[in-house]
Formats: C-alpha cells, sequence, structure tokens
C-alpha cells in the first residue's frame, strides 16, 4: 500500500470516529435523554449517577472513561489505549457541547419515536466508530480485559453488565419502561449489525447441468461473475455428468442457492 493509500485510509477512519461520536452524543441528546429512556453501557451508569448526585452526564462520561483508558494501558498495552484516546475523550466533549448549542430542544414526545431514534441513532454511530478501527471506551475495556484474562467472552460480559445497569434504573423508573429499554437495546443491536456487515455480504448461486461449458462461457461474458466449476454426481441416479457451478456476487444484500436443472 502507497504512502498516499495509507493516509487517505487514516483520514477516513479519523472522519468515522468523528463522525460517529459526534452522531451518538446527538441521538442521546435529542432522544434519549428528553424522553428519559434507560440505557446501557457508559452512558446508562452516567444516568444513574446523575440522578442519585446531580452530576452531569458528560462529565461522568469523561471521568468514568479516563479511569478506563487508564485501566486499559495497565491491562491492554500502551497500543489499545493510543487508539481509543480520541474516541473516548471527543465523544463526552461532543455532548457538553450540543447541550449547551441545543438547550432544552425537544423534537417528540412520543417515547416510541424516541425509542427507534435513539436506537437507530446509537447503532449507527457505534458502527462507524468500529468501523473507523477505534471503540468507545467506557465499559468496552473490562469486558476486553476479562476475555483477555479469563477467556470469558466480550458479549457475555457486557449483557451481564447491562443486565445490573437496567436494574439499577429500574430503582426509580415505572415498570413500563424496561419494556422501552428492552427496544432501545435491540434497536441499537440490530442497527449496529447491518452497520458492521454492509458491503460484505456475497450471493452464491448453483447450477446444476449438463452443459456446464456453455453456461459458463455466458456468465464469464454477459454476467461478468466469477465461475467455480465442481464435478457431481445426482445423490439419487448417480449420473456422473452433472456439473455444479458457483457464481459469485460482491456486495450484494444476500446469499441464495439456486438449483437449475438446464
Amino acid at each position: 500500500m502507497s504512502r498516499l493509500e495509507s493516509n487517505k485510509r487514516k483520514i477516513l477512519s479519523l472522519l468515522l470516529v468523528l463522525t460517529g461520536n459526534t452522531l451518538y452524543a446527538l441521538a442521546v441528546k435529542l432522544f434519549l435523554l428528553p424522553a428519559q429512556l434507560m440505557s446501557c453501557g457508559t452512558t446508562g451508569i452516567a444516568l444513574v449517577v446523575n440522578r442519585l448526585t446531580g452530576i452531569p452526564i458528560s462529565a461522568f462520561i469523561l471521568i468514568f472513561n479516563i479511569a478506563m483508558l487508564g485501566l486499559g494501558w495497565w491491562a491492554l498495552g500502551r497500543q489499545f489505549a493510543l487508539t481509543t484516546v480520541f474516541s473516548s475523550l471527543y465523544n463526552p466533549v461532543a455532548l457538553e457541547v450540543l447541550e449547551r448549542l441545543l438547550g432544552d430542544l425537544v423534537i417528540t414526545e412520543n417515547p416510541m419515536l424516541n425509542v427507534l431514534f435513539a436506537g437507530m441513532g446509537i447503532g449507527l454511530s457505534l458502527g462507524m466508530v468500529m468501523r473507523g478501527g477505534a471503540s468507545t471506551g467506557g465499559i468496552d475495556i473490562p469486558a476486553l480485559i476479562l476475555k483477555r484474562k479469563l477467556r470469558i467472552p466480550v458479549s457475555a460480559t457486557l449483557w451481564v453488565c447491562d443486565f445490573f445497569i437496567i436494574m439499577l434504573q429500574m430503582t426509580y423508573h415505572p415498570a413500563e419502561d424496561l419494556l422501552y429499554g428492552i427496544l432501545l437495546i435491540l434497536g441499537v443491536s440490530m442497527t449496529l449489525n447491518k452497520v458492521l456487515l454492509m458491503g460484505t455480504s456475497r450471493t452464491e448461486v448453483k447450477i446444476v447441468s449438463k452443459k456446464p461449458e456453455a453456461i459458463r462461457d455466458a456468465i464469464l461474458s454477459q454476467v461478468d461473475r466469477g465461475v467455480t466449476m465442481l464435478h457431481g454426481a445426482g445423490g439419487y441416479s448417480r449420473e456422473e455428468a452433472e456439473i455444479i457451478m458457483s457464481i459469485v456476487s460482491r456486495n450484494t444484500p444476500s446469499i441464495a442457492t439456486v438449483p437449475c436443472l438446464c
């Protein structure tokens, strides 16, 4: 890879991390906080602390992220901390700036709309940050440490942490808010998965035929797709003349297997 291409990749990664963290702060400010929704992760802890002590959410997130960065530096090494420091510190700063700029702006008081747009916004922003090669830090760091030291899956640790964070918020939320909280987490997870998998899917078509050469030539000349030819036999008839051909197309939304007896 040339120096120019390397620099372009670094700039793109930085823009993704910057935009993702800004979008995250915007989703929290416009949809999560006005509706007083439950949340998980570092934001969920900050909501509990804000409720009990009055400490601003952005200030707590900043302090907590700095503490987690120190823990990550000690347990996971200097390189990890350096790749996470910008994202971890920029996020609370962006939230504080947006709180000052937007004030008491409320777009909608409909709780379901707030859940949907908070979930999609947070999921999209986290996906952008991760595709930029960074992490939002916070509660992710203890999960990564447990993965390295004790082989405990990151997802398992995060689910346990989120469970307790939601339970803490249940002490001052009505039971109905738990349902909205579950929908919020589902919205974040589904949107995050879509963003992370975007551009990586494939479509595969399998054709069973006794005329593989003609079909292969037509595909290569007219469809411009790759072809893999495999010798096969019928499971019932045991005929050896059939050929299985796989045509693989990049950047398509699904995977399908289509048998065609030509």
